[in-house]
């Protein structure tokens, strides 16, 4: 069976078959075994020997070696290959303009130029048919360019702001 870890940005592929263990594509020699408190490991690696406490929440799991707390996110092969299918698209890179998905009107504008912004950080409320809704960014980047006011009618797919 292949596993596929992520700590921090570093990906290690982890497979294993029968009694062996290919980290990366390099054969090791472990053994791993409950230690009783039900989150308490002993852990063997090439003859070194681990106490690992490890608290599991889904597919993630908070793993503490040697002092140290790492936060570890495993997928087996088939469900990485489930999650590739339900990503949408690329977003392009360069500029991306965020336009209004459906005719309006801004209510406000909650950056400026120049504001660096996170993924899903609310840009501008845009009210219709009596409902205020918060247009957020697709991505991390900087706005370059605020093309409306508040105040101010948007029909469909008008620009509303350019992020960089």
């Amino acid at each position: 069976m292949k596993y596929f870890a992520l700590i921090d940005s570093q990906e290690y592929e982890v497979e294993i078959d029968g009694g062996q263990i290919r980290i990366n594509g390099e054969l090791m020699d472990i053994d791993f075994s409950r230690s009783g408190v039900p989150e308490l490991y002993s852990l063997l690696i090439n003859g070194r020997s681990y106490e690992v406490l490890i608290e599991e929440q889904r597919q993630n799991y908070s793993v503490t070696l040697r002092g140290e707390q790492y936060h570890v996110r495993v997928e087996d092969e088939r469900t990485r290959r489930l999650n590739e299918g339900r990503r949408g698209p690329e977003l392009p890179k360069g500029d991306l303009v965020v336009k209004a998905p459906i005719p309006g009107m801004v209510v406000k504008v909650l950056v400026r130029e120049g504001d660096e912004i996170s993924e899903d950080q609310p840009l501008i409320i845009l009210e219709a048919m009596k409902m205020e809704n918060e247009i957020r960014a697709l991505r991390a980047g900087v706005v370059r360019k605020v093309d409306v006011s508040s105040g101010q009618r948007v029909e469909q797919n008008a620009s509303l702001l350019v992020i960089a």
